[in-house]
């Protein structure tokens, strides 16, 4: 791709498009001047640095227009990353759609806390329940490569573009199948069982705000207290871990003290819960007991 400043209008240069679009995002967006940058980056297949570099570069009519269609999107309140298709997690550049969750920051604490429990050089089978675009799955596969990881999904369109970043991101060490909850566990066992499930209550406010109003409800909501997929992880999966393996729980900042319960009933030790960097508890783990314990 050349380097060279798009030919356009004069009149309509890179910097004064993004101070009209950060203009137009900030009555809706807290991050209006990131979304600018980021969507004129989109219309033009520019880097956001190559567009701070070209500020005062003028744009053809054409791609002036595609951007400010993709202002009224966001205006809209879609989430950056369906339009864009694209989100960072683990510094992997991962596909998106509507289709799937959008991977969050705090699901990063998730991976963390797989990897304090398998060795760097470990040959583990790892499950990710729910795995939607593949985040989890595919952050554990590149950082253990000796290590398999099965990521399986209820909805067979997520499960597609799991496999499709799996394959550009060059992870070799990974499989995705459709399946609901814990079904395709058996009759294997697994060194971790991990999952980022819906735990969202079904009448909780917040599914009327930002960018959850966009993203599949199954993926989020789990029944009146946002605990039933939490309750079948705790129910079912203790009996697909090998013994000293580890079930490893993302959950609300409010249901830390539930999902430990869940875990103690089930038999499992070593019960932990993780905060995340808000101080908020997060992730919660505990391990089946090894051979004559």
């Amino acid at each position: 791709m050349s380097t060279a400043p798009v030919a356009g209008n004069p009149e309509i240069t890179v910097s004064r498009t993004l101070a009209r679009a950060r203009a137009a995002l900030e009555a809706t967006s807290g991050t209006a001047r990131l979304d600018a940058e980021v969507l004129l980056a989109q219309a033009l297949g520019w880097s956001r640095v190559r567009l701070l570099a070209h500020s005062g570069a003028s744009l053809d009519p054409a791609r002036a227009c595609r951007f400010e269609a993709l202002v009224e999107r966001r205006r809209d309140g879609e989430p950056i990353a369906y339009i864009t298709g694209r989100r960072e997690f683990w510094s992997l550049d991962l596909a998106v759609t509507p289709d799937t969750l959008i991977p969050r920051p705090e699901t990063e604490h998730l991976v963390e806390a797989v990897l304090g429990v398998v060795a760097e050089d470990g040959t583990a089978t790892i499950a990710d329940v729910g795995t939607g675009a593949g985040t989890v799955a595919l952050a554990l596969a590149l950082e253990r490569p000796r290590s398999f990881v099965l990521g399986s999904d209820h909805s067979a369109v997520a499960v597609a573009v799991a496999r499709a970043n799996a394959v550009r991101l060059g992870a070799g060490n990974v499989s995705f199948i459709v399946a609901d909850a814990c079904a395709a566990l058996a009759p294997r066992r697994w060194s971790v069982i991990v999952s980022n499930p819906p735990y969202v209550a079904e009448h909780d406010p917040h599914l009327l705000t930002g960018d959850v109003r966009f993203e599949p409800r199954a993926a989020l909501v789990a029944g009146p207290r946002g605990l039933a997929m939490l309750e079948t992880l705790a129910r079912q999966g203790p009996a697909r871990l090998t013994d000293g393996g580890w079930l490893v729980l993302e959950h609300g900042h409010d249901q830390g003290p539930a999902v430990r319960a869940l875990l103690s009933r089930a038999g499992l030790g070593a019960i932990e819960t993780i905060r995340d960097l808000s101080g908020n508890e997060r992730v919660t783990l505990g391990r089946r007991a090894p051979t004559g314990r």
